[in-house]
């Protein structure tokens, strides 16, 4: 990692008597964010103002203990520290080459002179986009191992915002957006809860995060939490009687909420906030509050761009990962003697085709699922052996296809479905990695479908949790990069495991093939779930109307196919699939011609128009290139976005190549209409780009020939 230090000052310390100093107050770098902290009747709290406007109203901080005394109450302020810094880093992949992490700390140490002067930190950072704070707990006399009943974070609000939310789940973040007041979420609670595999709904009125709200008077704000180490996950209970939002914590088997033993610490809880959603989306405050990698060499990771075995499995069972027709079979028995069912997917004739159509269109990788043995018996079966990950079906030969892969210069991208099983994969990880070794695999999408083993345990526990991070560690031991799917929500990790590339954990494409995804979320995912972290979103799907496939479903893809360009460059991850099948592709070539251009991984990302929940337009120049792209995309209404060129080096002619919406497409109606031109440009170009309702654009800008440029219009 490059660290390079520009600045690091000391402003000033304090080290004073309890009764001197009960509140401080700092502000950010650029001086339009003010936090104050105040001791009042030993009870900590804290405010935040944007601009003199009010974010967050003095709120309450605290935990709560388990059988011992907890620390919500009596303190006294023990030592105040201030400190500012100003640094550069660079990530392994990301969307800007290099992050400047420059923030305003106050560190706020707490004693309770009742419980033999225990005591605790209370660290700020605040950032010219935001707030990180967190809960710190020293190693000392009196304290070292303690279970957290609850931790009482309160976000006390300034008002009824608008709020993007999905509802208060353990074990699932693939809920469909409700766009409402915050008052409204009461009512609308068990209409968003719609049913999901595995779902656990919290009670009380909750939402999940990262929590995006717009204030009446223009203040976007959003709530979430970083570093998300040894500790259960965070949800908001929310009180509409006092626009309060306050910490709810996932419990484990017995109602904990999380085994702490001293030096330690919470996660940071953070709120972005700016009065332009653009900021929102330009933010790096959740990568910085997460700790450097460890890992002292990371040459083996790298940006990924795939196809796969996948979506067929998707479209109205053309496809199935299970190899047999048999429903009642166990990991000893003769897999080989299975009555072949006639749809498995991940044949050897099958990944080759893949292979063949990776390496003719440069792809790094084929993801295969299905290949291993255990589908046939599994779903809706709580069993905790299922899959061993390393035994292939009788039609999936391993040598062959790794053989023939390392022919094409092609990455075979394994997958381990746990079936939610996380003891069994525990037990059998270093086999399936030492297996994935051996056969040249150095990637591995993972799953988590179903409810947890152990049980009791919940997907977004602290047990969980630190499986989680536990196979990101050992993955790297073998040099494997791990995408992991149904997994908790992203808290900036990559930064510290930049092994684990990308996750899923929210409503993605497959749902586009099981009663579809509204035009709206994809503008509102950027908001949320990608606050935290890259998403496998998989998208690229030209054949948008499935019943093209002829197997009995009425299902459709609700976007036009410019929208699924764009999401390459609106939807940020350095893991990116070509999700739809090769056989589409080459129906579309010329549209095609985009994906297999695009970058994944960048040196600057420029956010040009946003709002929640409507539209998004991200303009980003691929990693060490003179080649930018261009995303925008809409809900279901028509526009016309405007865009800029102005990041371009000036004095330098270039050719942009639009893929956009025909005039007649529509997300429902010729969604497959699409027109391509070039334009020439320059820094100083502006264009104006009609977009279809639940449409969308990419361009494609790169250095141009005097040649070339004879042959295309001026803007």
């Amino acid at each position: 990692m490059n660290f390079t230090t520009k600045k690091l000052a000391l402003l000033l310390v304090f080290f004073v008597a309890p009764f001197l100093v009960n509140g401080q107050t700092i502000t950010s770098p650029n001086k339009n964010l003010s936090l104050k902290f105040e001791l009042k009747n030993g009870v900590p709290s804290y405010e935040l103002t944007y601009k003199g406007k009010p974010v967050i109203k003095p709120s309450k901080l605290g935990i709560e203990i388990k059988d011992a005394p907890s620390f919500m109450e009596g303190f006294t302020v023990k030592n105040t520290a201030q400190s500012t810094v100003d640094t550069n880093w660079d990530p392994v992949m990301g969307e800007e080459k290099t992050i400047r992490n420059n923030y305003t700390e106050l560190l706020v140490t707490l004693s309770q002179e009742k419980n033999n002067n225990r005591y605790i930190n209370l660290r700020f950072k605040l950032f010219n986009d935001g707030l990180g704070f967190r809960y710190e707990f020293p190693k000392q006399k009196d304290l070292s191992y303690f279970i957290i009943k609850e931790e009482h974070t309160e976000f006390k609000l300034a008002g009824d915002h608008k709020i993007f939310w999905i509802p208060g789940d353990y074990d699932t973040n693939e809920y469909a957006y409700t766009t409402s007041k915050i008052s409204e979420i009461p009512g609308l609670q068990k209409k968003a809860t719609i049913e999901i595999n595995a779902q656990q709904p919290i009670k009380n009125p909750s939402v999940q995060t990262p929590s995006m709200m717009k204030s009446s008077d223009g203040l976007y704000i959003n709530i979430h939490e970083a570093a998300l180490i040894n500790y259960p996950a965070m949800f908001l209970n929310v009180d509409t009687a006092t626009m309060t939002m306050s910490s709810h914590l996932t419990p484990d088997a017995v109602g904990n909420k999380g085994y702490m033993q001293t030096d330690t610490q919470s996660p940071w809880r953070t709120i972005v906030v700016s009065d332009k959603a653009t900021e929102i989306l330009a933010s790096k405050l959740i990568l910085n509050l997460n700790e450097p990698t460890k890992y002292k060499d990371v040459s083996w990771i790298k940006p990924v761009k795939y196809i796969g075995v996948w979506w067929e499995y998707f479209v109205a069972g053309k496809s199935t990962w299970a190899y047999g027709t048999e429903n009642n079979v166990k990991l000893t028995d003769d897999f080989s003697k299975l009555k072949p069912n006639g749809k498995h997917g991940a044949t050897n004739e099958r990944v080759m085709r893949y292979i063949d159509f990776a390496a003719a269109n440069g792809f790094d990788g084929v993801l295969v699922e299905g290949w291993n043995i255990g589908w046939e018996d599994w779903i809706g079966n709580w069993k905790e052996e299922v899959f061993d990950f390393v035994t292939p079906y009788p039609d999936f030969d391993v040598v062959k296809l790794r053989e023939y892969a390392k022919s094409k210069g092609v990455k075979i991208i394994m997958h381990h479905e746990t079936s939610a099983s996380a003891t069994n994969y525990e037990r059998r990880l270093d086999r399936a990695f030492q297996f994935m070794k051996d056969n040249n695999y150095n990637a591995v999408k993972t799953g988590y479908v179903g409810t947890i083993i152990p049980r009791g345990e919940h997907h977004d526990g602290q047990w969980m949790v630190n499986h989680y991070t536990h196979v990101a560690e050992r993955a790297a031991d073998y040099q494997i990069m791990v995408n992991s799917h149904e997994a908790v929500r992203s808290t900036g990790l990559n930064r510290t495991y930049p092994n684990w590339i990308a996750q899923e954990s929210a409503r993605g494409t497959e749902f586009e093939a099981m009663g579809g995804l509204a035009p709206e979320h994809t503008t509102i995912l950027p908001f949320t779930r990608l606050m935290g972290g890259p998403m496998d979103y998989t998208p690229g799907i030209f054949q948008t109307d499935l019943t093209y496939y002829k197997t009995g479903g009425n299902q459709r893809v609700n976007t036009t196919l410019a929208k699924q360009l764009a999401y390459y460059v609106t939807m940020y991850s350095p893991l990116q699939m070509a999700a739809d099948l090769p056989e589409n592709y080459e129906r579309f070539p010329d549209a095609f011609q985009f994906i297999k251009d695009v970058a994944v991984d960048w040196d600057n990302s420029y956010i040009l128009e946003a709002e929640p929940g409507d539209y998004i337009t991200i303009a980003r120049k691929a990693k060490g290139k003179n080649e930018w792209f261009v995303g925008g995309i809409t809900d279901e209404n028509s526009r016309t976005s405007s865009i800029n060129f102005e990041y371009l080096p000036k004095g330098k002619k270039y050719i942009a190549t639009i893929y956009a919406d025909a005039k007649d497409a529509n997300w429902n109606e010729k969604p497959q209409n699409y027109v391509i031109s070039k334009v020439a440009v320059t820094s100083k170009s502006k264009l104006k780009q009609y977009i279809a309702p639940g449409g969308g654009y990419a361009i494609s800008i790169k250095e141009a020939t005097d040649a070339a440029l004879k042959e295309v219009k001026k803007l």
